[in-house]
């Protein structure tokens, strides 16, 4: 009897850490969510950009990462719901893409860590402390400082001398388009175009945007870094293609499609280092310590068919600055 107690006792001994081991749960995979307003198309090339960077850094979804790509049509409902949906999931990180979509983020990320891109004016809007030490659960990568826009309007007027009016669509949605569009219209006075900013939110908005500018001589199109005009990039290269209306653009994109110039980041770069940004925490750095980062690097691209096409003849000084140009 006592030997079969403490043969019992031993074989108990034994299994309890077998036992306790089997019910451990299994290391869960870390979930980052991202909302885009991309069309799938568009967010294709960015999302493997990120993701080679996190495979590079350890990441493998499938095995320790599921990432959950949510896109949504560049409105403050829909992309609100985006962004509710996925905090329904209790991600270990969020990535938001654009002032819009992190303005309709916030409200639902609570403590959640949150990387963004492509924000412009994080202090001044309230949304960090500093750039240096941004404190909170926020941090991430800017776009553009709106100096940028008196780079857009002396590039177009270099590229074409003639013009005296540009057409500048904006949507109202962007919390960052009205300072920029200021800018914009006060650095076009000082260079001696006129700047008309037209606010759109839709497709219909933007034809009717671009066929206003088809209807007065030595006119040009340029449109502000937002979803929207990415998201109907096509009708907007498309319309003036037919209507031989110069554009320049703050998307690379842009210009490889068949727009005459884009001058802007380095887009699959920038999500590479939003994926050096997503490692560090979820490895358990804090938002709070890590440094919002602004652009370094732009580039101008010309499309030389486009060019051709529209009967301007890019001068060389301008051709020579060019990053790449497309023939």
């Amino acid at each position: 009897m006592q030997r079969r107690t403490f043969i019992g006792a031993m074989a108990s001994g034994a299994l309890t850490p077998w036992l306790a081991a089997s019910a451990q749960p299994a290391s869960r995979k870390k979930l980052v969510g991202m909302v885009s307003a991309f069309s799938a198309r568009q967010i294709e090339p960015l999302r493997a950009a990120l993701l080679e960077k996190l495979r590079d850094l350890g990441w493998r979804e499938g095995d320790n990462l599921e990432f959950d790509l949510r896109l949504a049509e560049p409105t403050p409902s829909a992309l609100s719901a985006a962004s509710a949906a996925l905090v329904a999931r209790a991600p270990d990180l969020l990535i938001a893409q654009g002032n819009p979509t992190l303005d309709a983020m916030r409200p639902h990320s609570g403590a959640i860590p949150v990387v963004f891109l492509l924000v412009a004016d994080p202090v001044e809007l309230g949304l960090v402390v500093s750039l240096s030490h941004p404190g909170g659960s926020l941090t991430g990568f800017t776009n553009f400082e709106t100096a940028v826009g008196g780079k857009w309007v002396d590039l177009l007027k270099d590229a074409d001398t003639t013009i005296e009016r540009i057409v500048l669509i904006a949507n109202p949605d962007n919390s960052t388009s009205a300072p920029l569009a200021r800018r914009i219209e006060r650095d076009g006075r000082e260079s001696g175009v006129s700047v008309q900013t037209v606010d759109v939110r839709d497709a219909d908005g933007i034809e009717r945007a671009i066929r206003g500018a088809a209807g007065s001589p030595r006119a040009g199109l340029m449109t502000l870094p937002d979803s929207l005009p990415i998201l109907h990039q096509d009708l907007i290269i498309r319309l003036t293609s037919e209507l031989r209306i110069p554009s320049i653009h703050p998307f690379r994109t842009f210009a490889a499609n068949g727009a005459l110039m884009s001058y802007g980041l380095d887009f699959p770069e920038l999500y590479r280092q939003a994926a050096s940004y997503a490692d560090q925490i979820l490895r358990g750095r804090s938002p709070a310590d890590l440094p919002v980062q602004a652009p370094t690097k732009f580039e101008l691209v010309i499309n030389l068919n486009t060019a051709k096409l529209l009967g301007i003849e890019i001068p060389p000084a301008l051709l020579a600055s060019a990053d790449e140009t497309i023939e």
